[in-house]
């Protein structure tokens, strides 16, 4: 059987067709599929393979625009165009453009894993303008003057959500993770590459949020996680390096272990601030680990807290699931409705997250928070809920969550998900179960990424 051919290097000259899930567009050439980063819909363009493994596709970067779509703009994203990150995939585009693009995809996965036909539009978050006033986060908390630069003391910093020149949104990231080179240089990986790029100019982060990080010397190979926190206060924890993996075998025990290692606990040393960050949701206020789970989208914690608390609509004494809680946002808006006597069960593989739970929410008896595996809690429950509410990470639930979520029949269902493609398997898992789709919403919570928080709401048939 031939292995077909290695165009790896080649320019080919394409007209793109429609977005696909991972940030590109769809374009043939000499019967094969190839997927094209920096491109979009109907334009011609030159494009070089980056990698061909012989098989129906191959990837490419659109590296000259023969005939440009009226949606482009110059990008604001020094380090995102062709050999560069991962980060900016729709820099160059208008925030409507993003955004149509995102909800062609949706649409898509939903119509071929949830066989399921919708029309889609993906909502923007608010972005506030500096000096308004409101904290991060949507509530409580104030802002203070930005600080100096320097990385070893602490930061208040202002807001900076703005809109560019082009109409992209830019500093609205709170959270940012970089990875260090062999000579202690932060960075980011270059896209499908191990390679660092050592340029920190990327327009997400609020303002302030990267000041000092070039100019200082790192651990190599360590990684540095930077948060802004609702108080504008700037948190720098720097992990140590991951265990090393094993070097030999490319078996898929050695690339277990290897992803194990990346993935391990590891070490943490506070760079800048407290390493506790403080966040405020719905005149609540958390105190978070700096390196744990919090929506990086300063403003996402809100918006979709006030989506659930609308689509939940529990009756005083009712009783509700919180999947995958973390530190119980969620919970608390579900609490408020339930009441004292109703009851908000919710569940979290993380230890650490639920013990910020639970000192957030002690003054709401309803909640009660407990640490395990999702499907392993689920078991464990002889009480049906009247709503369930769940936001499982990128890979989404699956049948192991979603059929025994579905046999407790609950009234009610919202489920959330990054993931167009495990969004629309969970949605096709559900109809399947005989739960259909009353309401759908899309935020671009992630601007000039390729990225959409996607939230459905669901009832029994």
């Amino acid at each position: 059987m031939s292995a077909g051919p290695d165009w790896s290097g080649r320019a080919l000259q394409v007209r793109l067709g429609p977005p696909g899930h991972g940030g590109f567009c769809v374009a043939r050439h000499e019967g094969r599929v190839l997927f094209v980063r920096h491109g979009l819909p109907g334009e011609l363009v030159r494009a070089r393979v980056t990698e061909d493994r012989g098989g129906s596709f191959c990837r490419a970067e659109a590296i000259e625009i023969l005939e440009a779509s009226a949606d482009r703009v110059t990008p604001n994203c020094p380090v995102s165009g062709p050999g560069g990150a991962g980060c900016c995939d729709f820099a160059f585009a208008t925030p409507e453009a993003q955004r149509g693009l995102k909800a062609a995809v949706v649409r898509e996965q939903l119509q071929r894993l949830a066989h399921w036909d919708t029309d889609i539009v993906v909502e923007p978050l608010p972005v506030r303008e500096p000096g308004d006033g409101s904290p991060a986060g949507g509530a409580g908390g104030s802002h203070g003057p930005a600080a100096g630069s320097e990385p070893d003391v602490d930061h208040r910093l202002g807001e900076n959500a703005t809109t560019a020149a082009s109409g992209a949104e830019v500093g609205w990231r709170t959270r940012v993770r970089l990875v260090v080179d062999a000579e202690g240089r932060a960075g980011v990986h270059r896209y499908r590459s191990s390679d660092v790029i050592t340029d920190l100019r990327c327009p997400q982060p609020v303002s302030g949020a990267m000041d000092g990080i070039a100019e200082r010397a790192w651990t190599p190979g360590a990684e540095l996680v930077i948060s802004v926190d609702g108080d504008g206060l700037r948190h720098i924890v720097e992990l140590a390096p991951p265990a090393a993996p094993p070097r030999r075998g490319g078996d898929r025990r050695a690339t277990a272990a290897r992803r194990a290692a990346a993935h391990a606990r590891r070490a943490e040393r506070v760079v800048s601030g407290s390493g506790r960050a403080v966040q405020y949701v719905a005149g609540r206020r958390w105190d978070v680990s700096a390196t744990g789970f919090w929506q990086p989208h300063r403003d996402a914690a809100q918006r979709y807290s006030d989506v659930v608390a609308d689509w939940a609509d529990l009756r005083p004494g009712s009783t509700a699931w919180d999947l995958y809680c973390g530190v119980g946002v969620f919970a608390a808006r579900l609490a408020e409705q339930a009441g004292p006597r109703g009851s908000v069960l919710g569940v979290e593989s993380s230890r650490s997250a639920v013990a910020d739970g639970v000192a957030a929410l002690r003054d709401l008896p309803a909640v009660d928070l407990h640490a395990d595996r999702v499907e392993r809690w689920i078991a464990t429950q002889d009480r049906a809920p009247h709503v369930v509410v769940l936001d499982p990470p990128r890979a989404g639930a699956g049948k192991q969550v979603v059929t025994p979520l579905t046999a407790a029949a609950p009234a009610r269902i919202v489920h959330i998900g990054c993931d167009p493609a495990s969004f629309a398997r969970d949605v096709g898992l559900y109809r399947e179960a005989g739960y259909r789709v009353r309401e759908l919403r899309a935020f671009d919570a992630f601007p000039a990424t390729h990225h959409v928080e996607c939230l459905a709401l669901l009832e029994r048939a």
